[in-house]
């Protein structure tokens, strides 16, 4: 009987590590999860400690069976993108990692642009405070010493692969959100990095996803029960789920309904539309690149309002907003909890009910809910068509997917038709397996087939029609309210 090589992904997400174990075949065999914490220091802070990645991801692999485990051939990364992890000159965390969620560093943005003014050029983004570059402008002024003393920076999925490996790598999707690299050219910039008083030498090397990154220690293999298997360069979380969901040519695109909202179309070259406060990024394949809408709160809402009204079973209370309905009347939300990215880059925005009514009931908040992270979507779709290559097949993935009723508001707000994939729930470690086994040496034909057809939500007109005027009024409440979100926060 031939050897047996299975396929790990380990995903390094915000609520949890997740990890996936897949076949010779790209079958999902086994899957386990280990939930992490966010810490909030101040309002508009986001921060988690560097080793409850490391020990999220070693409980995570564990709960996988250790038969199977035995057999592991190479692994593959993805993670939660941005997050600054600051390291000193022994390879220590000096402080907790600041996340992609973080609104600190809104000032830095601006003093960032003014000293490198070809920023958005290099970049093909506007500077936003979840980025890393920022973050680090903030360290310097707020935290000096720690700043001193910082040798290396590196990414959220890219410390575990320290820990794994013992290599200082990242990844080609996953840098371009740092604001460090020169996108269209993939590799870092020397002017960015100067505008931020550091050099490459801070820096991990750059590997492009689907190539190795380095092997795991013995230490690390024994640790995780796996042999000394290869590492695959991975991914930021979203362009590891496109390859998890088969998006990987030109024109296809996803839409995820996680604690962030993302809309992901594919393109075949460096598109870049600051303005509209899409981003740009390289694909974690050669030689493609991909534009995002990034919305900061989409599922989280829904998590929050169901803890708002005391709601302990969240399927129930969209049950429940679904037989309730929206019609003309009906409250409208705001879905900017901590911000927002696509297309307002505003950190000071804040969630909003508008036309509350004193026999507005908890159903009538949770649809409002739905419909407002639907309604954010539709702008960051007009944003990707703006100036992107045209939106092809959308597949839906995240949490998110599982509720087909937000499904159908999604669909009629965008007019367009969402596709569901079995196995699309998996995300991102299931893009991360995959890269694994590009980097072992199989083919992108064979790896990266879109996972089957579940169910096609087609946008029904009527809804279309009322969302589109509600739309109007949700558009016009940002424009009135951002000078007095401004005050707000001030």
């Amino acid at each position: 009987m031939g050897e047996t090589h299975l396929y790990l992904g380990i995903d390094i997400g915000t609520s949890s590590v997740k990890a996936v174990l897949l076949d010779a075949q790209g079958a999902v065999l086994a899957q386990a999860a280990s939930s992490l914490e966010v810490s909030r220091p101040s309002p508009g802070f986001s921060e988690q400690d560097p080793e409850a990645w490391w020990q999220a991801a070693l409980r995570a692999v564990a709960a996988l069976p250790a038969g199977a485990r035995a057999g592991v051939r190479a692994v593959g990364l993805s993670g939660q993108m941005h997050g600054a992890t600051l390291l000193d000159a022994q390879d220590r965390p000096l402080r907790p990692a600041i996340l992609w969620n973080d609104g600190r560093s809104a000032q830095e943005c601006l003093e960032l642009e003014r000293r490198e003014p070809a920023s958005r050029a290099i970049t093909g983004n506007i500077m936003m405070p979840g980025f890393t570059a920022p973050k680090l402008l903030w360290v310097a002024r707020h935290e000096p010493e720690i700043f001193r003393r910082t040798a290396h920076v590196l990414l959220p999925k890219d410390y575990v692969r320290l820990r794994l490996t013992g290599e200082k790598v990242s990844d080609m999707s996953d840098a371009a959100g740092t604001g460090w690299l020169d996108v269209g050219r993939r590799e870092w910039s020397d002017a960015m990095l100067a505008a931020t008083d550091l050099t490459r030498a801070h820096m991990p090397r750059l590997v492009e996803g689907s190539s190795p990154s380095g092997t795991l220690t013995a230490d690390a293999a024994e640790a995780l029960g796996l042999p000394r298997a290869l590492v695959a360069g991975g991914g930021g979380d979203n362009a590891a789920s496109a390859v998890g969901l088969g998006v990987v040519r030109p024109g296809q695109a996803f839409l995820s309904l996680g604690t962030s909202g993302v809309l992901f179309v594919v393109t075949e070259r460096f598109r870049p539309n600051p303005e509209g406060a899409a981003h740009a990024f390289c694909h974690c394949l050669p030689q493609r690149w991909h534009q995002m809408s990034v919305m900061l709160s989409a599922a989280s809402t829904l998590d929050w309002i169901a803890q708002v009204v005391g709601a302990d079973d969240l399927t129930g209370l969209v049950a429940r907003a679904q037989a309730h309905g929206l019609h003309r009347h009906s409250p409208l939300f705001l879905p900017y909890l901590t911000g927002e990215r696509t297309p307002h880059n505003d950190p000071h925005a804040r969630g909003v009910f508008f036309g509350l009514r004193p026999d507005s009931s908890a159903a009538e908040l949770a649809g409002a809910v739905l419909e407002g992270v639907a309604l954010a979507f539709a702008d960051g779709l007009d944003v990707l068509i703006d100036k992107g290559d045209p939106v092809g097949e959308i597949s839906v993935t995240g949490g998110g997917a599982r509720l087909p009723y937000w499904g159908r508001l999604i669909a009629a707000a965008l007019r367009r038709p969402l596709t569901y994939r079995s196995g699309g729930e998996v995300g991102a470690a299931l893009g991360a397996a995959r890269l694994a086994r590009l980097a072992a040496g199989e083919t992108e034909a064979a790896v990266c087939p879109a996972p089957p057809v579940q169910c096609t939500v087609q946008p029904d007109a009527a809804l279309s029609s009322l969302l589109a005027s509600r739309r109007r009024i949700f558009q016009r409440l940002y424009r009135d309210l951002k000078t007095a979100f401004l005050e707000f926060s001030a």
